[in-house]
């Protein structure tokens, strides 16, 4: 090979290393958001496993289930002596659930079409329930706080996982839009207080999201 013919060589050569560079960039660029989802997602449930002091043959409840993700993770680590109810509003969104359930066949979840102001879980049943991203939907605070305290057994555990809004907070009903959409960690703190549990700790985040702790006196 002459000289010449060395150096077109060379160049076709260093065009698919920069060619196989690009691509494995893009290919990165690409999985980068579903990788920090996942990352996320799963830092929550492990918080949640952690706090609510979670074991094998657990009773716990999500309230908001969205599409079962966060049920079917806790349903597999509480094992088949536990048990989980999962609850989703709208008959839409519950039926989604309900598929997404069905699909995983996990043995010990239960789905129930939940209400604006109560669980519509049995009384005393949950050793642990938790929400994500759902507290400031409650457009009656007072009631739907008082059903949550009811069907945790002395001693219950509730976690919840929200966010605070951009701008000024609104009033119960007017939290799920605009700069006003998200409720704060005082105001959800004072409504559980009121209605009876005690908090056991906040965990700020970084940015708006922050992370409760509240639990069900023994003696209730």
């Amino acid at each position: 090979m002459n000289p010449a013919e060395r150096m077109v060589t060379q160049r076709y050569r260093d065009k698919a290393v920069n060619l196989r560079q690009l691509i494995f960039v893009v290919l990165i660029a690409l999985s980068m958001p579903i990788a920090v989802e996942a990352q996320d997602y799963s830092s929550d449930v492990n918080w949640l496993i952690e706090v609510l002091e979670l074991k094998e043959g657990a009773v716990v409840a999500d309230i908001g289930a969205g599409d079962g993700d966060q049920t079917l993770e806790i349903a597999r680590y509480i094992g088949p002596e536990g048990h989980i109810y999962s609850t989703e509003l709208g008959s839409e969104s519950l039926q989604e659930l309900r598929g997404e359930i069905s699909s995983a066949s996990p043995g010990n979840v239960t789905v129930l079409e939940g209400h604006p102001a109560r669980t519509n879980l049995p009384a005393e049943c949950c050793d642990a329930i938790y929400m994500r991203r759902v507290y400031h939907h409650f457009g009656d605070p007072p009631s739907m706080n008082a059903s949550l305290l009811r069907s945790l057994k002395p001693g219950g555990r509730l976690a919840i996982i929200d966010f605070e809004p951009r701008g000024s907070e609104a009033d119960p009903g007017a939290r799920a839009s605009g700069r006003q959409h998200g409720v704060t960690a005082e105001t959800v703190v004072k409504e559980l207080t009121k209605a009876g549990f005690i908090l056991v700790s906040n965990d700020d985040r970084p940015g708006r999201n922050f992370y409760l702790v509240l639990e069900k006196p023994e003696d209730s």
